[in-house]
């Protein structure tokens, strides 16, 4: 029998088609998704779901897809989706992460632009029968520096069209390594560096803990005077208080926003300041993004239906059922892994390489290569999947190797990741116990025993007495409980280090504390998404 595709949000005809030509049954009902009971009621019948941004699968909706073995989102975000839920029901959730990548970048040279030569303003003083050609005095792109923050997809885009406009293209970017900035034809400089040299600041950064604000009150001071700032990435990166106050003093020229710390904006502190453009969140709103990204839903979903091929999965591996069973643990492990090396590495990456020892180097090491990755580039990239993670290392050109080896140690198996920068090397293994846990077996070449929780603390310092002692104290007077706590040294007297598993996040006040008392090189908070 056929497999069955319900679409319960609008999507063009030819995607329609496309399931249509490859076999696949298909239910085109575009205003479902406003109608809960009724998608309740029906959805049982259907292998697969294609939705955009109306459906809303809750977890109610989920307990009745008895058949339901995917659904896939036209575009990036899947908030709308129990993914929870979904995974625990066995569902795979897809999206398409590369379909409006253009259509975003475009958006920001448009809005760059509209800034530079007032457009709106402008426009709308004529549309009032106003000829005030003398008020809007805009300046030209061509000559100017523009500063790019997250030079990822769409910023290499806007790096590759402003270059086109003859600007000079300066781009922070951690990840970003000289090589593949040389080929980009872009100038790699550090924050402070960009915001006082650049004319045009543009934004391209997902909204984590390290960009939330990354354009804060403090950052805007450094700014060169007449800087214009456009951000066509994610709300919250930019203080919009302090740019508000930068935009009247003069400082800040002008800013043109597409996305604001809380939407749908309705009211904010920009509006109806002079010479700020705002727009509704339109960066993948064109014709051609939204085919695009259709088109990749019903490809993708054809795939899996008829082949059980995986894309772009963001809750489950590129592994087939029976693998799943014997590799969930060494995936999350890979992951953890990844997470580590991530967390801990803020210069760029030159290079990934895993060793797999014993019984796991049988597995289906592509599934756990990607999960290795994964971990690493999910603190510059929280939207990054399994499937995904792999593309974006390759496109910071950053080499990844594996080596197999027969059992060489104590365990059956083990997993190691290494990570090259033109700065160091940073390593960490790990293995599975017979209860299913991951643990993490060494760090730096110490070996240690630590069992992996949601909130770590992890430390360097000299084998000296009073560290146990100091971490214990500081931490307990600053309401933090130790779950767990391994050590591990070098030699005597040498190198050494811990990992602590706490019940809660290490408050900022606890590590200044532990800094500060001179006795440790290194100090840092570590979160892991573990179940």
């Amino acid at each position: 029998m056929a497999p069955k595709v319900l679409i319960s949000d609008s999507l063009s005809e030819a995607a329609v088609q496309i399931f249509k030509d490859r076999g696949i049954e298909v239910d085109f009902q575009p205003n479902l998704g406003k109608d809960k009971e009724k998608l309740a009621a029906i959805i049982g019948d259907y292998d697969g779901l294609a939705i955009r941004s109306a459906t809303k699968v809750t977890e109610a909706i989920l307990a009745n897809a008895t058949n339901l073995k995917v659904i896939a989102r036209a575009g990036i975000g899947t908030d709308n989706i129990d993914k929870d839920a979904a995974s625990k029901k066995g569902v795979i959730v897809m999206n398409t992460p590369f379909g409006n990548m253009i259509t975003t970048a475009e958006h920001a040279i448009a809005m760059m632009f509209a800034v530079a030569r007032q457009i709106p303003e402008a426009s709308a003083s004529t549309h009032a029968g106003k000829w005030e050609k003398s008020k809007f005095m805009g300046v030209e792109l061509t000559g100017k520096t523009l500063g790019v923050i997250g030079a990822g997809n769409i910023g290499g885009i806007v790096c590759d069209r402003a270059r086109g406009l003859k600007m000079k293209v300066v781009a922070y970017d951690p990840f970003l390594g000289e090589e593949k900035a040389k080929k980009m034809g872009v100038e790699k400089v550090e924050l402070d560096d960009l915001l006082a040299r650049a004319d045009f600041i543009t934004l391209h950064v997902p909204y984590t803990e390290q960009t939330a604000n990354i354009l804060s009150k403090e950052a805007l001071a450094k700014t060169k005077k007449g800087v214009r700032i456009i951000n066509c990435a994610r709300g919250g990166l930019v203080d919009e208080e302090a740019l508000a106050e930068a935009l009247k003093s003069g400082h800040v020229a002008g800013a043109a926003f597409d996305v604001f710390k809380e939407e749908p904006a309705t009211e904010n502190v920009l509006f109806g300041l002079p010479n700020v453009v705002c727009t509704p969140h339109l960066g993948a709103a064109t014709t051609e993004a939204q085919e695009n990204v259709a088109l990749q839903v019903a490809e993708q979903m054809s795939d899996y239906l008829l082949t059980g091929a995986v894309s772009n999965a963001l809750n489950m591996p590129s592994v087939t059922a029976e693998e799943a069973k014997i590799m969930g643990p060494w995936i999350t492990l890979s992951g953890h892994l990844g997470s580590f090396i991530g967390q801990m590495t803020d210069e760029p990456i030159k290079a990934i390489n895993i060793l797999y020892d014993g019984q796991v180097s049988q597995m289906n090491l592509n599934a756990l290569n990607c999960a290795v990755v994964a971990g690493i580039m999910k603190r510059a990239n929280p939207d990054v999947n399994m499937v995904s993670a792999p593309v974006v290392a390759r496109e910071k050109g950053i080499q990844i190797s594996t080596t197999n080896q027969d059992k060489s140690g104590v365990f059956d198996g083990y997993v190691k990741v290494t990570v090259v920068t033109a700065k160091r090397e940073r390593s960490i293994a790990g293995t599975v116990f017979s209860d299913g846990k991951p643990r993490f077996i060494q760090i730096k070449g110490i070996n240690i025993d630590a069992e992996i929780g949601a909130h770590m603390l992890y430390t360097t310092n000299e084998d000296v007495p009073g560290i146990i002692g100091t971490l214990g104290q500081t931490l307990g007077a600053n309401g933090v409980n130790i779950a767990n706590f391994t050590l591990g040294r070098s030699v005597a007297k040498g190198e050494a280090i811990a990992l602590l598993y706490v019940d809660d996040e290490v408050p900022d006040a606890a590590i200044k504390q532990l800094q500060d008392t001179g006795l440790f090189t290194q100090v840092k908070e570590l979160a892991f998404d573990v179940a």
